[in-house]
């Protein structure tokens, strides 16, 4: 083997161990862990009212109920990507939603949210501009919207602190595409709040959201809209 060959494939190797090293040490070493999942099962049910005393626990849970943006709640995505063969997750969240809640006669009667697309950001600036981009397109879709269609039924424990578990039916509207969807999510009185917890699986086919993988980033064909709404009266 002459010379000029041995170093045509030394390159060729410390190239590829450049793409195969590069991105293991990337995501082991300095990317950030994705945020865990939201989820209410392991959240304290605690709560504080602004003069720092325990709020008086609810007895009834009827009424109109809303949180405000840029608070504590919170609406997300979370996909599995593949970086130059590496497994990782991307992750981009806003506190930038609207959403409101009726309870009449034991019952969620209405709900919906409103989520500002644009606001959400993940780890990775590159990633957020693909994301606000050719992917979901905000500035022609600026929002995307949920709408409770069917009731659902609280059990008789609803106001006692315990987690609830129940199926949510509505029409959500996801870059100009509406379908109605029904996912699993959970709900816990804490003090004078309502949280829910819940996700939704998109495939990115059925609401015409383009091929999110890049050259050397592959990205599951679905993913999951995932949310945390903090309610108040």
């Amino acid at each position: 083997m002459n010379k000029a060959f041995r170093l045509i494939v030394s390159a060729i190797v410390v190239v590829g161990l450049g793409v195969i090293v590069g991105p293991w040490a990337y995501i082991n070493f300095i990317k950030d862990d994705a945020p865990a999942a939201l989820d209410i099962d392991s959240k304290a049910n605690t709560a504080i009212d602004s003069d720092g005393t325990a709020p008086a626990p609810l007895t009834d849970t009827s009424g109109d109920w809303q949180v405000s943006p840029n608070t504590d709640s919170v609406v997300g995505y979370r996909v599995k990507e593949i970086l130059f063969g590496q497994a990782t997750e991307g992750v981009g969240r806003t506190e930038d939603v609207k959403a409101t809640l009726t309870i009449a006669n034991n019952a969620v009667t209405a709900a919906s949210f409103t989520v500002q697309m644009g606001t959400l950001m993940s780890d990775e600036a590159r990633r957020d501009g693909q994301f606000n981009g050719r992917i979901m397109d905000v500035a022609t879709h600026p929002t995307a919207t949920f709408s409770l269609t069917q009731p659902i039924a609280l059990p008789a424990n609803a106001v006692s602190g315990e987690v609830i578990t129940t199926d949510a039916t509505g029409e959500l509207t996801l870059r100009g595409t509406t379908k109605t969807v029904t996912f699993p999510v959970k709900a816990q009185v804490r003090g004078s709040s309502f949280t829910v917890v819940g996700n939704i699986t998109i495939v990115f086919s059925e609401w015409s959201i383009p091929e999110p993988g890049l050259p050397g980033i592959s990205v599951d064909p679905q993913g999951l809209l995932e949310f945390e709404l903090v309610f108040r009266r």
